[in-house]
Formats: C-alpha cells, sequence, structure tokens
C-alpha cells in the first residue's frame, strides 16, 4: 500500500485527503492548525508533529496544497521543514496553485533523489470528496506514471508537460475563469446603467460563450449570496501570479485583477470569487 503524507488541510485539502482515506491510503497529516486534522484522525490518518515529522517511517509520496508560494516554502524549507527529512526515491506531489517559477526554485533546492511533480487541480470541495478533480500533471512520462494511480483516485489527471506545465496550465485556467467572472461583472453593470432587466441579463449571459463560468453561478449572483467554492483572495493570488510570469503585454489579466484588488480592499475575500460581481455592479453581497 502506498503510503502518504498529505500536506495542508484547508477546505480543498481537507477533501482531497478525506477522499484518499475513503479510498485505502494509509495516511498521515500535517496543518499548521491541528484542530483541523482531528476528522480525519479520527478516521485513522496519523498526525505529525511538523511537516519533517510527517514524511518519515517509510512515507512513499508526499503531497502538498497550500495556499501560496510563501506557505509552500514555510513547509518546505522553513523550521522543522519537510525538505530535510526527504530521502531520494520520494516524490513531492505539490497540487498547490503556486506558479511555475515556484515549482522550478523548489526542484532546485530539493535533496538529490528526490522527484518533484507539479499537479494543481481544476474544481472545488464537491469535486475533491468525491474524486472529480481536473488535474493538470508537470512531469516525464517515467516520474508521472508512479503518482498517476493516487491521482486517479482524486480526479481525472492529464500529463500536460514537463516539469512546471501543470503549474502552467493551472494559471492559464485561472486567468480564464476570472476573465470570464469580471467581464460577466462589467456585462452586468452596463445592462444596469441600459435599465435591462438584471435577471434577463444573467439568462442572456449564462448563455453566452462564457456561460460555463458563470451559469454555475446564475442563481447566486441573482441573489446576491457569495458562499465560498473557490475564495475571492485565492482568485486574487492567482492573477497576481498571472502577470508576475509573464514578460508578455497583458492587458485583460491586469484589469482582472484590478477588479479583484478592488473586491478584495472591501472585505470580500472570504467570499466566492464571483462576489466580484457584487463589487462592480455596486452591490452589497452576502456569504449566505
Amino acid at each position: 500500500m502506498t503510503k502518504i503524507a498529505f500536506i495542508g488541510l484547508g477546505n480543498m485539502g481537507s477533501s482531497m485527503a478525506s477522499r484518499l482515506l475513503s479510498c485505502g491510503y494509509d495516511l498521515t497529516v500535517w496543518n499548521r492548525t491541528p484542530a483541523k486534522a482531528e476528522p480525519l484522525v479520527a478516521r485513522g490518518a496519523r498526525l505529525a508533529a511538523s511537516p519533517a515529522a510527517a514524511v518519515v517511517g517509510g512515507v512513499d509520496l508526499v503531497v502538498t496544497m497550500l495556499t501560496d508560494p510563501a506557505a509552500l516554502e514555510a513547509v518546505l524549507f522553513g523550521v522543522d521543514g519537510l525538505a530535510g527529512s526527504l530521502s531520494p526515491g520520494q516524490v513531492l506531489l505539490d497540487m498547490s496553485t503556486v506558479g511555475p517559477d515556484e515549482i522550478r526554485s523548489v526542484a532546485g533546492r530539493l535533496p538529490a533523489g528526490v522527484v518533484l511533480v507539479d499537479a494543481p487541480v481544476r474544481g472545488s470541495i464537491p469535486e475533491a470528496g468525491s474524486g472529480r478533480l481536473v488535474i493538470f500533471a508537470g512531469a516525464d512520462p517515467a516520474t508521472f506514471a508512479p503518482v498517476e494511480p493516487v491521482l486517479r483516485s482524486l480526479g481525472t489527471p492529464t500529463l500536460v508537460g514537463g516539469l512546471g506545465t501543470g503549474a502552467a496550465m493551472k494559471l492559464v485556467v485561472n486567468s480564464t475563469l476570472a476573465a470570464a467572472m469580471t467581464a460577466a461583472g462589467e456585462a452586468l453593470a452596463l445592462g444596469d446603467t441600459l435599465g435591462l432587466d438584471r435577471a434577463a441579463v444573467l439568462d442572456v449571459v449564462s448563455a453566452s460563450p462564457v456561460g460555463a463560468v458563470i451559469a454555475p453561478k446564475r442563481d447566486a449572483i441573482a441573489a446576491g449570496r457569495y458562499p465560498p467554492s473557490f475564495k475571492l483572495s485565492l482568485a486574487r493570488k492567482d492573477l497576481a501570479l498571472v502577470t508576475e510570469a509573464t514578460g508578455l503585454s497583458l492587458k485583460v489579466a491586469p484589469a482582472a485583477l484590478a477588479w479583484l484588488d478592488q473586491a478584495a480592499a472591501a472585505g470580500l475575500g472570504d467570499l466566492d470569487f464571483s462576489a466580484v460581481i457584487a463589487s462592480i455592479t455596486g452591490l452589497t453581497p452576502s456569504a449566505l
């Protein structure tokens, strides 16, 4: 049986770790706030005292699911960081959204013989808990093969290229999501100014080419309620990574980031990223 150490038990990490337990994997977990591990420990997972302690005892695969590059740096290279405890042959599978530059930087500082695979995901808590995530993996085929069964327990993995390409693909996807959501917000604001019925505009936009992003949020947007599925603060972080990761003269991504910055400054960071629409249209949102 593959022994897995899972590091990072936020909303997504907890759901993914729970899924791995349900699939029968031997699981050790660590989180900065230990209380978040209690439901998993009650089901048979072991709680490690530190990231370094999580990877000893015959662990084959270490999964990290963390908020941002700073969190990944702290877990890997900070006090009691796991990098110093990794051994040749162990695999570090980073499923965070940290960008390709961070992935390549981490790869250059790991102990010799430790394998790194980047595999960020598309999907939210329901998909994580039921094994329906879309996973973008960056690795060579020989490195990907041993981790593919674990990834298939979590969803549908696609090998998109070599190291760093999974992280790059995730930025491409999230750049598109943010652009579509902010464009929909501007469309609603325009409709309001032109005197159109808000529900009618939502129906038309939901059936438009950006409907795949907007339609699942249509009822929540109409009600002005934004329970977090993909937090606005995380979408803002991802768009910042997009603008930092390229020397291209992008126009849409910085504009989307500006709208997300405004929404975050208004205190909407813990709501769903679709709450940017409330910021754009000047409405007061709710998380309920």
